[in-house]
């Protein structure tokens, strides 16, 4: 099958980043494009294109419908966070990079941070969702498990369980930061099929939940599954 999407060589780091830190291609602006493709079934990069500003709302309180107009404003929005923000940033960062600061980085991240992190993990499932929900018995995945690198946590119930992952972030960060990958969406859906709970990602600041509103999702989803 012949490919359609440009490659954008060196610029792609830059503008994925910053694509990623104002969320600028979240489905709250252009809408779920997965789900739109899956819906169209196209055989044809020209089926697709037409279908998607056909049908494609942006997932909000209040969908509007996304244009061509919709994705040039957010390119031009892009590119104004690329020149005011992000290259300003970028070339003071590494007028003062060391190799100190390299050394002590990789070092961080491999010990001290991943010491953090299972710290937050604890506290998050057994300090706030254990709880929570005190019927689910939550467990820490098998790291023999197909999913074990994308789903931290098992939640069960009975037969069924449904997963969790905790993504640690600064206070001030954007969730916007974040987006689950097509890789890690299709291993979400193995997942569900495996053991019959949707998964959840959880975001944590300090050792608490900064998105709360996730646990009436949670909720919700331990009903389901109590119903099954």
């Amino acid at each position: 099958m012949k490919k359609v999407a440009k490659d954008f060589g060196s610029h792609e780091l830059l503008l994925n980043y910053a694509n990623r830190r104002w969320g600028l291609t979240k489905t709250s602006r252009v809408g779920e494009v997965m789900a739109l493709i899956r819906e169209c079934q196209p055989s044809t990069f020209e089926e697709w294109k037409e279908w998607y500003f056909e049908h494609a709302y942006t997932k909000a309180k209040y969908p509007e419908k996304v244009s061509r107009e919709c994705l040039q404003e957010l390119g031009n929005r892009l590119y104004q966070k690329l020149k005011d923000t992000v290259i300003p940033q970028v070339l003071d960062s590494v007028s003062r990079l060391t190799e100190a600061d390299c050394v002590d980085y990789i070092y961080e991240l491999t010990i001290c941070r991943t010491y953090d992190g299972y710290l937050t993990e604890k506290s998050i499932i057994y300090n706030e969702l254990a709880k929570k929900f005190p019927d689910v018995t939550f467990e820490e995945t098998d790291p023999e498990l197909d999913h074990a690198g994308d789903v931290d946590y098992l939640g069960k119930i009975g037969e069924k369980a449904f997963g969790i992952q905790v993504k640690p972030i600064t206070a001030n960060a954007s969730l916007g930061n974040y987006s689950v990958t097509a890789r890690m969406q299709s291993s979400f859906r193995a997942f569900e099929d495996d053991f019959g709970g949707k998964v959840f990602v959880i975001f944590s600041v300090d050792d608490h939940i900064k998105n709360t509103e996730i646990l009436d999702d949670i909720q919700s989803e331990i009903n389901r599954l109590k119903s099954l």
